[in-house]
């Protein structure tokens, strides 16, 4: 079974329908994050997917990266409590109602994008992804998050 895709009008549509199921009170059923601030964690993903954020390759990143990629790219869902880089970590308070409608504009501009609007250097955990690698791995990641508030 392939995983859904963000590129794929049909699978971008259930991601953004998932995203609209959320409310500003919805409660983590596991981590640290609140609603808002999952929001923007998110965001940041998208953002060094499509090459509008670059972060240097740390050294844990060129000695596990592809061995966590490949763990990461089996069918199964993300686990839950999975370690986070510092890069990616949100700790200001955030605005529910802007932190979804930027998530909301970045899903859609990944898939309207496609394949060519890619960062086109590896990424800065796991090294060089494809474009399917990237696509599944933003998939996966915005499922993990949106399982994490029971949407």
């Amino acid at each position: 079974m392939t995983n859904p895709s963000l590129f794929d009008p049909t699978g971008n549509q259930a991601m953004l329908a998932r995203l609209q199921e959320l409310r500003p009170d919805s409660k983590a059923e596991w981590g640290k994050l609140d609603v808002a601030r999952m929001l923007a964690h998110c965001q940041v993903a998208l953002r060094v997917a499509m090459g509008e954020v670059q972060l240097k390759r740390g050294l844990i990143g060129i000695l596990f990266g592809g061995w966590a990629k490949k763990s990461l790219l089996k069918p199964a869902p993300f686990g839950k409590n999975l370690p986070t880089a510092p890069e990616f970590k949100v700790t200001a308070t955030r605005g529910f109602d802007a932190e979804r409608g930027a998530l909301v504009a970045l899903v859609k501009q990944f898939r309207e994008r496609g394949p060519a609007g890619l960062a086109k250097g590896p990424h800065p955990f796991f090294g060089p992804l494809t474009s399917v690698e990237w696509d599944t791995l933003q998939w996966k990641h915005l499922d993990h998050h949106l399982r994490q508030f029971g949407v």
